[in-house]
């Protein structure tokens, strides 16, 4: 399965026309097919970082599904919809992205992906993306599913979990840069996002043998993002959903 992430930078006037084709044209649209569905749309948070930055997730059945869909964009049923949409943004970065082996999304039932529109609380997320060291992107890869994201799970007696990964990417071949690897993780525990703003690192959590520590012989360039999903967003799925 392959997946479409990408960055829209929005001309603020429009940004109510840009969510608006998203939600009544592109999420509907795949919904009539078994190609692609929509599932994830989310507005980078304001005071965060630039203005008007939307990220979308759209999950493709596979190599054929994508070329169809390119096509539809190019010269057949989307593409009045993308001229449109081409008017309502500066710019859009987009990149085809794999699974990572340890992800614990790797397929989709694209026929269980809601594509109704319907409303809920949003979520908060840190799209964390990372560069690891040239020759070192595999083993940044599976330190970041046996060290980092095992490391999630473990927390103090009766203290919530604050981060949980739902998805782990790294681009396609040739389709973006080389060494990347980019983390969807949920924000679970939204009251301790304030003292993570607010107070630096302990030293204890930067010593050796941590993380913070030993990841830096992998990599020492990273970007965080906090991303907050629309209210109509097919991701997450409402707990229990297929």
């Amino acid at each position: 399965m392959l997946f479409l992430h990408e960055t829209h930078h929005v001309a603020g006037y429009h940004e109510d026309a840009f969510e608006h084709a998203f939600r009544e044209g592109w999420m509907p649209t795949l919904a009539r097919g078994d190609d692609a569905r929509l599932l994830w749309y989310l507005n980078l948070a304001h005071g965060s970082g630039w203005s008007y930055r939307v990220v979308t997730i759209t999950a493709v059945r596979d190599g054929a599904a994508w070329e169809r869909l390119a096509r539809r964009i190019q010269s057949g049923d989307l593409q009045d919809w993308m001229r449109e949409l081409d008017t309502f943004r500066h710019d859009v970065h987009g990149k085809v992205v794999v699974p990572l082996p340890w992800s614990p999304m790797t397929e989709v039932d694209l026929g269980a992906v809601p594509a109704d529109g319907a409303e809920r609380d949003p979520a908060i997320y840190m799209e964390d993306t990372m560069w690891p060291y040239e020759g070192r992107l595999d083993d940044y890869i599976d330190a970041s599913g046996t060290v980092y994201a095992k490391s999630l799970e473990h927390r103090d007696s009766g203290a919530p979990q604050f981060l949980q990964i739902e998805a782990g990417f790294q681009p396609a071949f040739g389709s973006h840069r080389k060494r990347e690897v980019t983390l969807m993780q949920r924000i679970l525990d939204p009251d301790r996002l304030l003292g993570l703003l607010t107070t630096d690192i302990p030293a204890e959590m930067r010593a050796p043998g941590t993380w913070m520590h030993d990841a830096l012989e992998l990599r020492d360039r990273w970007e965080s993002r906090l991303l907050r999903t629309a209210p109509w967003s097919p991701f997450p799925l409402e707990q229990g959903a297929a």
